[in-house]
Order: structure tokens, then C-alpha cells, then sequence
């Protein structure tokens, strides 16, 4: 499959829509979401149509969304943007239509109510992609063969401004503690996420990410790329709130993610099938190659060690969790010995963390255990 900047050109065996996305509305004030409906065009024998990109309020962070979470998406998704700074749109990039960074699937949030973004529901989702300041978006999709899923609409994150610098430098605890930069601290709005908490059994395993957004920022910058991914969580995905419990930026600060204090085990939407006992950490960026920052690696090894030694787990070690989905590498009730610090790929069908950083993995192990004075 070929495609010039503004059309489409599709073998007939091959069912494909290039999606038009209308007119952006005003921008949120204060940061937020605005939601463009896409709407499929054919031309001819061969199905496909001309796409023009099209001017938006300001952006940062971009997705695709559909109604049912179970749904399968197009086969590909792909967006250009207009850079504020520049004036300049990018070529097109795929945007990862695998979103397995979730909550499973017979919670609330996966599809069985209660998500607050959706009224009520969780939506389907691909990854969101950092794009950086934004005012213009083009969306095209190619089916493979199966029918366009309903209510397909373009997702625009506006992170809105950064809080006051002295609340960005606050932390969340000290001693054994690392630093952990509160939710407060990198300007989350407590209005969005549902009110309450929910929590599991003791944390046996820290699973690390990667958030498959683009390394290419100024750690200064790293509140707003999650605020952007928190609201696209719940505005977009239609979780209770953000999906990972940390992040971790290239310069090695951690955040606090999904609410509920950074000392409990709070649920989290982060591994299909074994979010119960567990915890989520994200380092921002894409590690699929190339090197991971060594302080970046540091501050998972830190997280981990203290996240796992508030319960007496050895950094180090092994222990065993329950599938609770058929979604995730392994069959619902299947029994699954993890290290205490797994990669996501251990547990889902996926290259996340990314190859780099899975194979920094045994190194973390290690200097965690050592900070627990093991």
C-alpha cells in the first residue's frame, strides 16, 4: 500500500478509508481534550479519498478512538501535524493501534462500566503519540479488509500550563523514600479522574514500560507529556485515571502516577491481566533501541527497590501472580512466576519496554536489591 501526502492509493482486494477530520473547536482554556469525529470517503472503484490537512486549535499529544473497546481498530492509523513553532507539518507516523498498556478487560474501566471518560465505559484506543506544540492535523486509516469500527474520532490533548515551579519541585516523601514529584506536582486536575481509590493485595511486581513517546524532550518538559497522557487515559481511553502508577523522565525523576497514594498498592491499567498485585512504572520515551540514560535507569531501580521493600519482597527475586485475562500472554487462572522487576513483555504479547531497556532489566534487579541492603 502506497500513500502520497494527500491521497490514497489501495489495491481493490485491499478496503480502505482515508478519515476527514472537520474543524476543530476552541481550544480548552486550560488544557484538555477536543474530540473530532472522522468520517470515512470513497472514491470509485478504488476506495480511498483525498485528505487535507486541517488547522486546530492548539495540541500536543494525539490519538485515535472508537467506541467499543473490544472492537478491532483499522489496520493502520496514521496522523500529520502542524508544528506552532515552525509552521511545518510532519511527515506522516503511525500511531500503534496495540494499545496493551490497559486495564483488563472485566474491570470498569476495560469495557465494563464505569470509566468517566465515556460515560461509563471504556473506549478502544490507539497509543497517544507527543507530537509537541500543535495546531494542524491530518488522520488517514487503511481497514485491511474489515469494516471501519464505530465511532472513530481524533483525539487532541491539550496539557494545558505548567503549575507554579515551587509545587514542580514538591516531593512525596524522604528517608528511604526516593524523591516522587505528586501529582500536584506536575499539575494533574483531580476533576477528571473518578473520585475514589481502588486497591489490591501487597505489590510482588514491579513491570516496567515504556511509553512509546518520542525521547526528543526537555526533561523540564516531562510534566507536560504526562498530563497529556493522563488526560488521554481517561478523556479518550475512558479510565478512572491515569493507567500507570509511575514515570520515570530521561533526567530520572519520578512521578507519582494514578492517584491513591504512592505508598499503597493502588490498581492500576497498565498490564492486561495482572494489574492485581502489582505495580506500574513508565520511563518516558521509546527504548525499542539505542541507549537508555543511565539516570533514568537509576531512578526504576530506586522506585523498585523502595516500592518493594515496603512489603519485605527482594528486588531480586521471584514470585508468582494469577492471570486475570485471556488477553494477556497467558490463559485467565494461570499461575505465572515473574521476577520481582518484569518487563511488560513478560507478561503480554508485546516488545515493550522496548529491547534496550529489557536488557537493562538484570542490571536494575540488581542495584535494587543492593539499595534494600540485600
Amino acid at each position: 500500500m502506497r500513500f502520497s501526502l494527500l491521497a490514497v492509493s489501495v489495491a481493490v482486494a485491499t478496503t480502505a478509508a482515508v478519515l476527514s477530520v472537520p474543524a476543530a473547536s476552541a481550544r480548552p482554556p486550560a488544557g484538555g481534550v477536543t474530540v473530532l469525529p472522522l468520517t470515512a470517503a470513497r472514491r470509485g472503484a478504488v476506495q480511498g479519498a483525498e485528505l487535507a490537512p486541517r488547522g486546530t486549535g492548539g495540541f500536543a499529544l494525539v490519538g485515535v478512538s472508537w467506541d467499543d473497546p473490544g472492537a478491532a481498530p483499522a489496520a493502520t492509523v496514521e496522523v500529520r501535524t502542524r508544528s506552532t513553532a515552525t509552521g511545518r507539518w510532519s511527515d506522516w507516523r503511525t500511531l500503534a493501534t496495540d494499545e496493551e498498556d490497559r486495564p483488563d478487560t472485566d474491570s470498569p474501566e476495560g469495557g465494563g462500566g464505569g470509566g468517566s471518560g465515556s460515560g461509563g465505559r471504556g473506549r478502544g484506543a490507539t497509543a497517544p503519540l507527543w507530537v509537541g506544540p500543535s495546531d494542524g492535523v491530518a488522520v488517514r486509516a487503511a481497514t485491511g479488509g474489515r469494516p471501519l469500527p464505530a465511532g472513530l474520532r481524533a483525539e487532541l490533548v491539550d496539557p494545558g500550563a505548567d503549575p507554579a515551579p515551587a509545587a514542580a519541585r514538591a516531593r512525596a516523601g524522604e528517608g528511604p523514600r526516593p524523591g516522587i514529584v505528586t501529582r500536584s506536582g506536575w499539575g494533574a486536575d483531580e476533576t477528571l479522574r473518578e473520585p475514589d481509590f481502588q486497591y489490591t493485595g501487597p505489590v510482588r511486581v514491579v513491570f516496567v514500560h515504556h511509553t512509546d513517546t518520542t525521547n526528543d524532550y526537555a526533561c523540564a518538559d516531562a510534566p507536560k507529556i504526562i498530563r497529556a497522557i493522563y488526560q488521554y487515559h481517561v478523556k479518550s481511553n475512558g479510565w478512572r485515571d491515569l493507567g500507570y502508577n509511575f514515570l520515570v523522565d530521561k533526567c530520572g525523576t519520578i512521578y507519582e502516577g494514578r492517584a491513591g497514594g504512592v505508598a499503597q498498592p493502588v490498581l492500576g491499567a497498565h498490564t492486561l491481566g495482572f494489574n492485581t498485585d502489582s505495580a506500574g512504572v513508565a520511563a518516558l520515551g521509546t527504548y525499542v533501541s539505542g541507549a537508555v540514560p543511565q539516570a533514568q535507569v537509576d531512578g526504576i531501580a530506586k522506585l523498585a527497590a523502595w516500592k518493594l521493600g515496603l512489603t519485605g519482597r527482594d528486588a531480586a527475586g521471584t514470585t508468582t501472580l494469577v492471570s486475570a485475562s485471556d488477553g494477556s500472554r497467558y490463559r485467565k487462572g494461570t499461575t505465572v512466576t515473574f521476577n520481582a522487576v518484569s518487563g511488560h513483555r513478560d507478561a503480554f504479547n508485546t516488545e515493550c519496554p522496548g529491547e534496550a531497556l529489557y536488557g537493562r532489566l538484570d542490571g536494575i534487579r540488581s542495584w535494587a536489591a543492593h539499595l534494600q541492603g540485600r
